[in-house]
C-alpha cells in the first residue's frame, strides 16, 4: 500500500476526523441558510425618498416611494433612485452572507456556495 494510505493521511490528519469536520461545516451552513432566509435588510436612497427591503434569499420584499419624489417630468431620477436602493440592499445582504460564511469556513474561499 502506498505511503499515507494506512491509518491516516500525511501530516497526522485521519480521514474520520476530516469527515467529521466536513459534516459539522455542512450542518452549520444549513443552519446559516435558514437564518439568512429569515434575515431582512432595509435600505434607502435619496435621503429616504425610496426605501427597499430584501431578505437573505435576495428577494425584494417591499418598495416604498415617497410621493414627494414622484415627478412625471423626471421619471428617470425615480428609476435611478429605485435601482440605487435595490442594488445597495443586495450588496449589503451579500456582505452579511459572506461575513457569516467566513465565520463557518474560517475564511476559506468556497466558490459557488452562495
Amino acid at each position: 500500500m502506498p505511503k499515507g494510505f494506512g491509518g491516516g493521511m500525511p501530516g497526522g490528519m485521519n480521514m474520520n476526523s476530516l469527515m467529521k469536520q466536513a459534516q459539522k461545516m455542512q450542518k452549520q451552513m444549513a443552519e446559516m441558510q435558514e437564518e439568512l432566509a429569515k434575515k431582512e435588510l432595509e435600505v434607502s436612497a435619496g435621503g429616504g425618498a425610496v426605501k427597499v427591503k430584501v431578505n437573505g434569499e435576495k428577494q425584494l420584499l417591499s418598495l416604498t416611494i415617497s410621493p414627494d419624489v414622484v415627478d412625471p417630468d423626471d421619471v428617470e431620477m425615480l428609476q435611478d433612485l429605485v435601482l440605487s436602493a435595490v442594488n445597495e440592499a443586495l450588496r449589503q445582504m451579500d456582505d452579511a452572507v459572506n461575513s457569516q460564511m467566513s465565520q463557518i469556513t474560517g475564511g476559506m474561499n468556497l466558490p459557488g456556495m452562495f
